[in-house]
């Protein structure tokens, strides 16, 4: 097992590295590194160079020539590429010894899943998911309160929106070639397990031509739940609702607008704490991405599309 880095600087920064220069990684997580007082975004790397110097220029971090170059230079690796680009690099940083913040998918199939996790668990290292929607405050409070009380029957999960017709992700391949599933799918699916209980199996998964779907699963407990999503329906404001519903009646969460921020400053206060204390355990960590991984896989199993 390869230590884990020590943490650098007088005041304990930790310095992580931006795999990825794209529209996420401006947005959220350039900003959160950079302002967060336990992180420093020191490097950058991503495939176009040119796009990387630039984009590293603006927040004051070093623009490497390779991946191994951003390696060495730092304690962390956060990524904001494509499911399939993530499942090689983040083997590759985990084996160096680099604490890991991960993108949603974890990978493009099960297997590169469970090579990330695995070379995780070799290195003794952290590594949390980027599941924006948990670390809301709003989300947190509803989750405690739906859990003291108990006894809830069903749920249901709609995320619609038009993403991808519009300029800002209309542009991302991975995006536009795996759609609603993959991109937005593990969120409300996190979502419904941590409200209802481990989902333990997809009854049912349909997908339209339109890239709209509706998926059944069960709960452990008993309790069924449904989730319906789509990236390209021309729906203003974004829908995002989650409900749960049995003996203690009906209880409803909406999503706060451009809260990402918030929650991934919220995510990087628990990896930061994590790193300090030696945990590695957390409920967003990456045996959670696995196991959303595999959800993802069934749904296409069942839907006639690839697994």
């Amino acid at each position: 097992m390869s230590p884990a880095p020590r943490l650098s600087g007088v005041d304990d920064t930790l310095r992580v590295g931006l795999v990825g220069a794209g529209p996420w990684a401006r947005t959220v997580h350039a900003p959160g590194l950079t302002e967060h007082p336990g992180t420093a975004l020191s490097a950058v790397w991503a495939r176009r160079p040119d796009v990387a110097g630039t984009f590293a220029d603006e927040h004051g971090a070093r623009a490497c020539a390779t991946f191994d170059e951003l390696l060495g230079e730092v304690d962390a690796v956060a990524f904001a590429v494509p499911p399939a680009a993530q499942a090689e690099f983040a083997v590759a940083a985990a084996r160096a010894g680099k604490h890991l913040i991960l993108e949603k998918p974890l990978a493009a199939d099960v297997a590169g899943a469970e090579r990330i996790a695995d070379a995780v668990a070799d290195a003794g290292v952290a590594a949390l998911m980027v599941l924006t929607l948990r670390y809301a405050l709003r989300t947190r409070e509803w989750l405690a309160g739906v859990g003291e009380v108990g006894g809830w029957l069903g749920g249901s999960a709609r995320w619609l929106s038009g993403a991808l017709l519009g300029d800002r992700y209309g542009g991302s391949p991975w995006r536009q070639a795996e759609g609603a599933l993959a991109d937005i799918g593990p969120h409300a699916f996190d979502l419904l397990d941590a409200a209802l209980g481990e989902i333990t199996g997809v009854l049912a998964a349909h997908r339209t031509g339109e890239d709209l779907w509706h998926v059944l699963f069960e709960h452990a407990g008993g309790a069924t739940s449904t989730a319906s999503l789509s990236l390209r329906l021309p729906v203003r404001p974004t829908v995002v609702e989650f409900a749960v519903y049995g003996e203690p009646g009906y209880r409803t969460l909406g999503r706060e607008p451009d809260s990402a921020g918030d929650s991934y400053t919220a995510l990087l206060d628990d990896f930061a704490a994590m790193i300090a204390s030696g945990t590695r355990a957390h409920p967003c960590d990456v045996h959670r991405g696995v196991h959303l991984q595999r959800l993802l896989a069934e749904c296409l199993r069942l839907a006639g599309h690839r697994s």
